[in-house]
């Protein structure tokens, strides 16, 4: 996924400023897909020179007033043209998974530690997605939106799920290596 289109798709839902874009960034895109303040205003400025977004008129004009931008048909039509194209999967890289690889060679110091603070970090994020899920998905709530932002949402539920029992058991499998270091 690109910056520019994750912008559109949140334009699309709800016009906004670039504050505004940064703090929903903060509390649902930015789960999937984070960007930082700079790169969002960075990027308002890109779509809107390409004319895909505009910056919808004040309406009483104020000196650094901010600005809300809203999507013109033709960032709905690339968001669309985007939305339908084939896009391959990327490979995960993650450090996490270096490091045992490297633990290997080196040795395990601090890797035991790290593993249950990444554990810690996995179970809170889980619950709070869990918590999100009964806050804004109750059953009966149906359409085409709710179900696909459900799916993102459900993405993040399961792969953090699959961290947290991956991690207990690397926690469990790195509890038996015998302490000596590799030679």
């Amino acid at each position: 996924m690109s910056l520019p289109h994750a912008i559109l798709t949140a334009l699309l839902e709800k016009p906004s400023s670039g504050l505004e874009l940064t703090r929903r960034f903060d509390r649902s895109i930015g789960y999937f897909w984070s960007a930082t303040h700079q790169q969002i205003y960075r990027e308002l400025g890109k779509l809107e020179a390409d004319g895909l977004i505009r910056a919808l008129p004040a309406e009483q004009p104020a000196r650094g007033q901010k600005k809300s931008y809203e999507v013109l048909p033709a960032g709905r039509a690339e968001l669309a043209r985007w939305t339908s194209a084939s896009q391959d999967p990327k490979p995960h890289r993650d450090p996490l998974l270096l490091r045992l690889r490297a633990a290997a060679v080196v040795g395990t110091a601090g890797l035991e530690s790290d593993l249950r603070r990444h554990l810690e970090l996995h179970e809170r994020q889980l619950a709070e997605y869990e918590e999100i899920e009964k806050r804004d998905f109750p059953p009966g709530r149906d359409g085409t939106d709710v179900r696909l932002r459900h799916l993102v949402l459900r993405a993040g539920i399961d792969l953090e799920t699959f961290w947290t029992q991956w991690l207990g058991r690397a926690l469990a499998d790195v509890a038996e290596l015998p302490d000596a270091e590799p030679t």
